[in-house]
């Protein structure tokens, strides 16, 4: 099998090249970089580039923009693919308003080139979008709450398993690049239903993991730990830090991914986090963070939370179980913590 990964030195990205290629599948990755220009030299992903070259052997790198159109046809006519993981995008909700323009491009016109390319030059092939909860906009925080002493919650029993695909994503507020991710979002699922082609849309949580590339303005838990470990002080906006979200591994997401190609359902929505039992406040993780790695959190407070920002967020994976009953989480949020903090210790000592 060919596997085509948009946004391969990233966290699922790579995730996804490691995983295929241990398969003894051929991947291409597709990365120019642009996470550097997003977010300066913390968000450079070189280094993760040069893991995957060394440790992949059946792995060819290719720095191309996604939107540039005729790079990528050029790619598709001289490469046959059975699969396309579609993981590049400008990820960060606050970034976004500073450069709305690229960020629309690289997330909505970038995806709609990749998708043409696969309906012109492999139309039988399985392709997943990595989408994110952010096509929900502000919607989710609708949802009756109850506070508690450090955490959020659900104040309703039928509320329980989290928010569901059925969550609208229009009449509210997103940030520029929610809007730009919901619609990549509707695009790739028109192809699905409309064009008949095998497109899966994953609707991301707080995707994690040893490979991620944290910055403050994403990658919660990577730059949490980041902080705790390197002596930083970490910044809460807003929420009085009680703000929760769902945490699922880069191992548990390609596994979803493998699911969908398996038994593809034409532009089908999924959800994919880590649900109830994988949730987590910021408070909570200072708490867990503090715990494993000796270091008290040093933080200071901001009032004023992120526009947009989700107040209390768990998905509910019932769907996603449904059509895929064999997937199942198998990172707990304690391991997924551990291993960034075994990773982020050992890079700390070689620093």
């Amino acid at each position: 099998m060919r596997v085509l990964v948009t946004g391969s030195s990233g966290l699922i990205g790579s995730e996804a090249v490691e995983y295929y290629d241990r398969e003894g599948h051929h991947v291409v990755g597709v990365d120019n970089n642009m996470r550097a220009e997003f977010f300066g030299t913390q968000g450079d992903t070189t280094w993760n580039l040069k893991r995957l070259q060394q440790k992949a052997s059946r792995f060819e790198h290719c720095s191309i923009d996604i939107r540039d159109r005729e790079s990528l046809f050029e790619l598709f006519r001289n490469h046959t693919f059975d699969l396309i993981i579609h993981c590049a995008a400008q990820p960060s909700h606050d970034k976004a308003c500073q450069i709305p323009i690229l960020d629309f491009e690289v997330n909505a016109l970038g995806t709609v080139n990749l998708l043409e390319a696969t309906r012109q030059f492999c139309p039988e092939a399985v392709f997943i979008h990595m989408s994110t909860n952010k096509v929900y906009g502000d919607a989710p925080n609708e949802v009756p709450r109850v506070e508690l002493e450090k955490r959020y919650d659900y104040a309703n029993q039928d509320d329980y398993h989290g928010i569901a695909e059925t969550c609208r994503i229009d009449q509210c507020l997103h940030s520029l690049f929610g809007a730009s991710k919901a619609s990549a979002d509707i695009v790739a699922q028109e192809y699905g239903r409309y064009f008949g082609m095998n497109v899966g849309i994953f609707r991301g949580g707080c995707l994690t993991g040893p490979s991620h590339s944290g910055v403050e303005l994403h990658g919660f838990l990577s730059y949490l730990v980041k902080v705790a470990i390197n002596g930083g002080t970490y910044k809460v906006f807003g929420y009085k830090g009680k703000q929760v979200r769902d945490n699922i591994h880069s191992y548990d997401v390609i596994q979803a991914f493998e699911a969908f190609r398996n038994h593809p359902r034409p532009g089908e929505v999924y959800n994919l986090g880590g649900g109830r039992e994988n949730s987590i406040s910021i408070l909570e993780a200072f708490d867990v963070v503090e715990e494993l790695t000796g270091h008290k959190m040093k933080w200071v407070y901001v009032d004023e939370n992120r526009i947009g920002d989700h107040i209390c967020y768990m998905s509910d994976l019932r769907k996603l179980k449904a059509h895929f009953p064999n997937w199942q989480l198998t990172y707990s949020i304690t391991d997924i913590l551990q291993e960034i903090v075994t990773v982020e210790q050992g890079r700390y000592v070689s620093a």
